[in-house]
């Protein structure tokens, strides 16, 4: 599986390169860049004050998602809050056992290799669902990202994904489905979908 190089620069770049030779220094300046590193990389650029300016590289090429997939789950999470399915203060029953979308066994989240580690602390425990978006996005929780695609449905965060116009990333299960992941069942992305989702 390659390696994630995604570089969606849609929130960092909001000027230049609006004119083509300076577009095409860039480009010439980031496949230099690239061409001295191993791996396969992919570059999405739009420009905010000016949509119709754009670089892109590979932008279509797919990668595994890893921890870019969070965001397609907090906006869905954020979406159904909207439209009343749920609220962000509802109460949330932390819990670390999660079903494989393959067979429906059970697995958990280690919390040795969980950068959101601390929710782990409150099994058993309710927490609203603003601290479990808060630990799954700005901690990465894997366990927190579970959690919320328990609650609001992959299934529903790639219609949304599709509504949004990011037409090939797929959220499919939850992290750490290994049973999943040795079936080639993953979470992927491309960078053009994740520049999209970003100028949403």
């Amino acid at each position: 599986m390659r390696p994630l190089y995604l570089l969606t620069l849609s929130l960092l770049l909001t000027t230049a390169c609006s004119n083509d030779p300076g577009k095409s220094e860039l480009r010439d300046a980031i496949m230099a860049e690239i061409s001295t590193v191993s791996g396969d990389f992919s570059v999405a650029y739009i420009n905010l004050d000016n949509p119709a300016d754009t670089l892109f590289i590979n932008e279509t090429m797919m990668f595994h998602a890893a921890s870019t997939m969070k965001t397609p789950v907090m906006i869905e999470a954020y979406k159904q809050a909207r439209d009343g399915g749920i609220t962000i203060q509802d109460p949330v029953l932390v819990h670390n056992t999660f079903k494989s979308i393959v067979d429906s066994s059970e697995y958990n989240i280690d919390p040795n290799r969980d950068s959101g580690r601390e929710l782990h602390e409150k099994i058993g425990e309710l927490v609203p669902m603003r601290d479990i978006i808060y630990n799954m996005t700005i901690l990465s929780g894997n366990m927190a990202t579970n959690l919320v695609i328990d609650i609001v449905g992959a299934d529903n965060v790639m219609e949304t994904m599709r509504e949004l116009g990011a037409n090939n990333i797929e959220v499919l299960r939850g992290v750490e489905d290994m049973l999943a992941f040795r079936e080639g069942l993953n979470n992927r992305t491309n960078s053009l979908d994740l520049a999209i989702l970003f100028e949403h």
